[in-house]
């Protein structure tokens, strides 16, 4: 859909807003003395929820109900919710929940808003270290404790030469997380574990590649948005769009991407 420069700007402030009201309920929830209680929403395997990732996509749909009412959304907490504008919040309230729990600052709040041809904005917000990063309707930029800048990712033009982050092995099938070592055996340096910042950190120009699996629309929208703001591509391994989820390839750069889907599509 067109988007006017008036709606774009309204929406922008949207999505701030959005990222304010989750990190105002989830920073007094972290690190606290003897940990995080979280329950389990699997009878077979381990996907934890706190009343923290609860309590932020409240925040945030409470802010959508007052600023953006006819919108749809899409929380991983709460599902699916109407509406009649042709736009669609997508919201995970802390991605990273495992990160979360243990006390490490690689989770983080992701808002994106999309309509029906995938995000048009996202955000990727780490609300501890004070860090956000924005990219789509014209935004391509990070703030934090440190400063501002434009995003912009790397030229990293060969495989070998290549800064690869996953879950794996701890998220994917057999036959995904061999597709991923297929990769992994070529690059240069693998790091795991990252959740959500990963992505944040192939935008800034830190990392060329991110290679995941089992994703949802809401793990992936706001990133995709960034990392294609900033220069970067975002597909399934299949070179298709991977703005639903499924296995996911980001990359710095088209040269990059080709090289790394050139070995998953085996897969």
């Amino acid at each position: 859909m067109d988007i006017s420069d008036d709606l774009a700007a309204d929406l922008i402030s949207t999505a701030h807003a959005l990222a304010d009201a989750a990190g105002a309920v989830i920073l007094p929830a972290f690190r606290p003395v003897g940990g995080i209680a979280a329950d389990n929403k699997l009878a077979d395997g381990f996907d934890p929820v706190t009343a923290a990732d609860k309590a932020a996509e409240q925040a945030m749909r409470a802010v959508l109900a007052q600023r953006r009412a006819g919108d749809a959304i899409l929380g991983e907490e709460f599902g699916r919710s109407s509406g009649d504008s042709g736009l669609t919040w997508v919201l995970d309230p802390i991605d990273g929940t495992r990160a979360f729990m243990s006390g490490t600052a690689t989770w983080g709040v992701l808002i994106a808003v999309s309509d029906d041809t995938g995000p048009r904005l996202g955000i990727i917000d780490q609300p501890y270290t004070g860090e956000r990063f924005i990219g789509g309707l014209g935004q391509a930029s990070w703030r934090g404790p440190r400063g501002s800048g434009p995003l912009a990712t790397r030229q990293t033009s060969d495989l070998a030469e290549a800064i690869l982050f996953s879950t794996f092995p701890e998220v994917g099938t057999a036959q995904e997380r061999a597709g991923f070592e297929a990769v992994r055996d070529r690059v240069k340096l693998t790091r795991y574990g990252m959740d959500c910042y990963a992505y944040a950190l192939l935008a800034a120009g830190q990392i060329d590649l991110v290679i995941e699996a089992g994703l949802q629309a809401y793990d992936i929208q706001g990133p995709l948005a960034v990392i294609e703001a900033a220069g970067g591509i975002v597909t399934d391994w299949q070179g298709g769009p991977a703005h639903e989820g499924g296995r996911v390839v980001a990359a710095a750069n088209a040269t990059l991407h080709a090289q790394a889907i050139d070995l998953l599509r085996a897969y």
